[in-house]
């Protein structure tokens, strides 16, 4: 027995005429380009980074704080990182947009959505993506940032690609900006010499295409782990309070290295593990693995457990140090820019870090 079902039909029409009447500038547009594709994916197009000119050696930490070039190097694998000076983060987050847009070869009129990833804003509010859209003269857009720490660039990517996907976004803008100096302790060397400025951006484009683009994303987060790695926000005195002693502390980054170690071991595993397996991907197809340049250590468990040669996953903290958020795009970006990116390659991101926040995702080239 059969059923003919015309009110489903109509509803289906209904909604796609007042998505069309709703968001005029996909008229001709989305619909045409699209087709009527079941798959939606969200391709890399272009990126760009903005790497502050300032090096900070291990050798000057050696005169700030009690430590050695070779101490640092051995448990972090860090040489040199960059430093902001004078700069806010929203310049590098510009710099990082003009320079992703043009790789793309397309105009910032051309974006739907902007997304900053930041952990260090210049400002609460107004929000750091409103300061950008204005600043790169794109159109009033959804301008959002997101503070995820240093899995912050996987989590703003997983939030473009469900805009893509759901057809409200065509062109988006991801850009990951850092000035971790001003919330760094000089005076604690288990934070200090890790830390540097820096950001990135990458642009990502709907395509029908199902063999290109962000294959599978995942996100979490675990909660009971925030004191591991935390910074109070800015004091405010309270006129109501009889007294209230402020730290002048209390604005650094604090971190308890060993248990933020221990999460990393059983996180950054199930991070990757599940976003390949949601991509339908085996550890074997694995081009290369960008993962958050926070610890040397963590990156070479990473290369054993999935029996891939360290060649295969990128290291650049010995030059930047840990950029929270930033460093994941700024491998990408250091990577296309080299070449090392070529069209049929499969890539692994993954960030991890306060929150406790973890995750990744699949990029097929």
């Amino acid at each position: 027995m059969t059923f003919s079902c015309p009110f489903i039909i109509i509803v289906k029409d209904y909604f796609v005429n007042q998505t069309i009447v709703a968001f005029p500038r996909f008229l001709g547009e989305r619909f045409e380009l699209l087709g009527s594709v079941e798959i939606i994916n969200s391709q890399l197009i272009g990126t760009g980074s903005c790497i502050p000119d300032f090096v900070l050696t291990n050798a000057m930490l050696e005169t700030m704080v009690d430590t050695s070039d070779e101490w640092i190097v051995k448990r972090t694998g860090v040489r040199e990182r960059r430093i902001a000076k004078n700069t806010h983060t929203w310049e590098l987050a510009l710099g990082a947009a003009q320079n992703a847009l043009a790789d793309a070869g397309i105009s910032a009129e051309e974006l739907d959505l902007i997304l900053v990833s930041t952990c260090t804003p210049d400002t609460n509010t107004p929000n750091t993506a409103s300061v950008l859209q204005d600043k790169l003269g794109a159109r009033q857009v959804g301008a959002v940032d997101i503070n995820n720490a240093c899995a912050g660039f996987v989590s703003a990517t997983d939030i473009a690609d469900s805009f893509i996907k759901a057809g409200k976004a065509k062109t988006v803008l991801v850009v990951s900006a850092e000035t971790l100096h001003r919330i760094t302790d000089y005076t604690d060397r288990s934070t200090c010499i890790l830390f540097g400025d820096g950001a990135a951006a990458a642009v990502y484009r709907a395509t029908g295409n199902e063999n290109v683009g962000i294959q599978s994303t995942f996100i979490a987060a675990d909660g009971s782990g925030a004191e591991y790695l935390y910074m109070e926000a800015l004091p405010v005195e309270d006129p109501f309070a009889a007294e209230r002693p402020v730290d002048p502390k209390a604005r650094f980054l604090k971190m308890q290295g060993a248990a933020v170690v221990r999460f990393t071991a059983h996180a950054v595993p199930l991070a990757i593990d599940t976003a390949l397996q949601r991509a339908g991907v085996s550890a074997d197809e694995i081009d290369w693995v960008v993962p958050h340049q926070a610890n040397l250590r963590i990156l070479d468990v990473i290369a054993k457990r999935y029996h891939l040669p360290k060649e295969k996953v990128y290291v650049n903290m010995d030059r930047y140090g840990n950029t929270s958020s930033a460093s994941v795009p700024i491998c990408l970006d250091e990577m296309r820019k080299n070449g090392l990116l070529q069209a049929g390659q499969t890539i692994v991101c993954t960030g991890f870090g306060g929150g406790l926040t973890y995750g990744a995702f699949v990029l097929k080239l």
